[in-house]
């Protein structure tokens, strides 16, 4: 076909007509059946699920974006809601009176007094970031973070305490051994202990070569457990003056333990999940996926349930 042009005008027109014409014959019916059908899911593919908490009988889920997935333990139908102002959730834990709190990294403590159904937030006074959460056996709330700080709630996230062990360092981990007895670890190989609920604190010797565990875990004062990156993973007997590296299987980061009724689980990247068995770490058969894996927790004696990124769900027969 050959069209004659005259002039600029006709030859906009003519460029207008044709564009339109073919945009017309190549647009396809707009299809969002695929959408709102994901969309309807409890769980979505672009959720970043990173704490898992079980109160009596009911799973607790929380993520990016201020969602909640809440579930009973014994037959999983998962509920999702999004709390207001979209709160990016990074760690969640269950105090010893069945209350949960979950740290967002917007320097808010979320609570819930029946088992995730309901939430209220407590603004955390500090400017350095916070990554994780712990309760102590007294109820009080405890998150750690950036600049060795660590800020307490003894009055259910009605004021709070700021303090900095004045070190230039993160401190990823903060466990209770009980009231009084506690033990944190960190950036740069970071150790530190209290002996008086968190009043003070007396730095150990680090862990050697600067070593940054991501997550830890003693089921002791002597006895504990680092995790980080390169899926190394050391062991003390004797409260840190020494440790040992275990083999694993995996050399994917590992970024949580969890342990419950002697057993010990890590969780890391790439679909990782691992269990100590007979003082080895062994791989347990796990989707093969290539996302984290953040959390996970004993739904019985069968099942371990597994949370981490992309909408990553699951559980794993153990």
């Amino acid at each position: 076909m050959f069209i004659k042009i005259t002039n600029n005008r006709q030859l906009r027109s003519t460029l207008v007509f044709a564009l339109t014409t073919f945009l017309a014959g190549c647009e396809a019916p707009l299809n969002l059946e695929g959408v709102e059908t994901e969309m309807s899911k409890a769980v979505h593919r672009t959720d970043q699920l990173l704490g898992v908490a079980v109160s009596q009988n009911q799973v607790v889920v929380v993520g990016s974006d201020g969602v909640v997935l809440t579930s009973p333990a014994s037959e999983l139908n998962w509920q999702r809601q999004q709390l207001s102002n979209n709160p990016n959730f990074v760690d969640i834990k269950l105090c010893p009176d069945q209350s949960l709190i979950a740290l967002s990294m917007e320097h808010q403590l979320w609570i819930s007094e029946d088992q995730g159904q309901h939430w209220h937030s407590s603004d955390i006074p500090t400017q350095e970031s916070l990554t994780s959460v712990a309760c102590g056996p007294d109820n009080s709330y405890w998150a750690a973070g950036s600049f060795s700080t660590l800020v307490s709630s003894h009055d259910k996230g009605a004021s709070w305490t700021e303090q900095s062990l004045n070190e230039d360092a993160a401190i990823s981990t903060v466990q209770f051994f009980d009231s009084q007895n506690l033990i944190a670890t960190g950036e740069f190989g970071l150790l530190a202990r209290s002996e008086d609920g968190g009043e003070n604190w007396t730095m150990l010797d680090p862990i050697p070569n600067e070593f940054f565990p991501m997550t830890s875990y003693f089921s002791d004062p002597s006895t504990g457990w680092v995790a980080g990156l390169g899926g190394t993973i050391l062991y003390t007997d004797d409260a840190g003056q020494s440790w040992q590296t275990e083999d694993t299987p995996t050399d994917s980061p590992i970024y949580n333990f969890y342990a419950r009724d002697g057993r010990l689980f890590a969780f890391g990247d790439h679909g990782t999940v691992l269990e100590r068995q007979d003082d080895r770490w062994r791989k347990l058969d796990s989707p093969n996926i290539p996302v984290y894996l953040r959390d996970g927790k004993l739904l019985d004696d069968k099942r371990l349930l597994v949370s981490g990124g992309w909408g990553a769900l699951f559980t794993v027969d153990i």
